[in-house]
């Protein structure tokens, strides 16, 4: 174990940052505070110092209860690599053990995958944490799977040697744990049991590594807390516990994958294209306050954006940087590249020939990809195949009216077949009726 300082009793929690006095030393808990990523901490005073006064080490875990991680995840990894450059030691925990069992949800019971699944799963997991952290110099990250300390754990150890340290009362007032005992569905002992192995792998973390801080979502607060006292039962040392807000939608809609419409961070589930648009599509109540969460930009810089969201929104400015940037660090940057290029191309502004076949299939099945077998119709027939018009009465109008374009350039002969010389990467073609109706067609011959 190693020895830390002790600072007395344990913080009492406060659900709003602390606000800045004379005495408290700066530290990267202002920089988050500013960016609105913190919701509670166990005395913001206390960890404010602690961060200013040395390095410390600190941990954010993630469960492979699914193949990947998605944008719910995001504020976490990248709230670690903001405390990592502020020069702190971050541990990214893999949970190979927490991740056969699974966290409580308000929606019922999970699951239970395969000890072979969940081991798969922890290698792409890990992957995915490891793109946001160093692990060169004096601040390097390591990431730990805490099967390393459970695998071999014993139900009698963990009982008698952590679950005495936990009382039926804080356990059951659990906000999840308690809707769930209110609902027919009920609470296994499996998933109460959560809490406990997340306490137990911050009291790990504390030994091996001399961990004081863990970070993670406003909704597991609970499990935080459950590690912090832990620590200070066991140990009689103070750790800490940092919580960031839910990233959620104008309407309050919360990003996960359990909500529907998931956004992943493996380019395999969800394509850099849609990624990109799914951000470029952010509500004007939302997009400030995604940008200071999730970007490196300056204060100057977001504070430039906000004004142009509120004066001339319609430029869609700062979607347009949300997008770009946010993309760049999940898939890097020449995927964002291939992206802008074929979301400007796909509207006339760049050629779509510069389009990689990968990015192209992409963006056409965002944009609606129909499938033609054989022979290449006509272009009325395309467009209505396509969806984009209703009828082939009212394609010929469009035709007729100049409003009818194939991969960018205009078509003024109804009956105009294209031919192979057409077909982008030898099989597609791109639809566009109007200025901003897109559609592609996919010919397999």
């Amino acid at each position: 174990m190693t020895d830390l300082p002790a600072t007395g009793a344990l913080a009492s929690c406060t659900d709003a940052p602390a606000s800045r006095t004379d005495d408290r030393p700066p530290s990267v808990l202002d920089e988050l505070e500013r960016r609105g990523a913190v919701a509670q901490t166990t005395g913001a005073q206390e960890l404010a110092a602690a961060l200013a006064a040395q390095p410390i080490t600190f941990y954010c875990g993630f469960d492979p209860t699914a193949q990947s991680l998605h944008i719910g995840h995001l504020v976490q990894l990248l709230t670690m690599r903001r405390i990592q450059q502020a020069g702190h030691r971050p541990l990214g925990l893999v949970g190979g053990a927490t991740g056969l069992i699974g966290d409580p949800r308000m929606s019922g019971e999970r699951v239970l995958n395969s000890p072979d699944v969940v081991a798969g799963w922890v290698d792409r997991i890990r992957g995915q944490v490891e793109r946001y952290l160093d692990f060169e110099g004096a601040y390097a990250a390591r990431i730990v799977n805490n099967l390393d300390w459970t695998g071999d754990l014993s139900a009698i150890g963990l009982l008698r040697d952590i679950g005495k340290h936990y009382r039926m009362g804080r356990m059951l007032a659990k906000e999840t744990v308690a809707a769930r005992l209110n609902s027919g569905e009920g609470l296994s002992f499996t998933e109460f049991s959560y809490q406990i192995l997340q306490g137990l792998d911050y009291l790990e973390l504390y030994r091996r590594y001399g961990c004081t801080l863990q970070s993670g979502g406003n909704d597991q607060w609970g499990n935080l807390i459950s590690g912090t006292e832990l620590i200070h039962k066991v140990e009689g040392a103070d750790a800490h516990a940092l919580t960031t807000p839910l990233l959620t939608k104008a309407d309050g809609a919360k990003f996960g994958k359990t909500e529907g419409g998931a956004v992943w961070l493996d380019a395999e589930l969800t394509s850099p294209y849609a990624f990109y648009q799914f951000w470029f599509n952010s509500d004007d109540r939302d997009v400030d306050r995604y940008l200071r969460m999730l970007s490196f930009r300056t204060e100057e810089e977001l504070d430039e954006l906000a004004v142009a969201t509120r004066e001339r929104s319609y430029t869609r400015e700062a979607q347009r940087a949300l997008a770009g940037e946010v993309t760049a660090l999940v898939h890097g940057q020449r995927a964002a590249n291939a992206v802008v290029t074929a979301s400007a191309a796909l509207f006339g502004r760049a050629e779509l020939a510069a389009i990689d076949e990968t990015t192209l299939h992409a963006a056409l099945s965002e944009a609606g990809l129909s499938t033609v077998d054989g022979a290449v119709p006509s272009v009325v027939e395309l467009l209505r195949l396509s969806g984009l018009t209703s009828s082939l009465s009212e394609a010929r109008r469009a035709v007729a009216e100049g409003g009818a374009n194939i991969n960018n350039r205009r078509v003024t002969d109804p009956d105009f077949v294209p031919d192979g010389d057409d077909l982008l990467h030898g099989r597609y073609l791109v639809l566009r009726r109007g200025k901003r109706a897109v559609a592609g067609v996919l010919v397999r011959s």
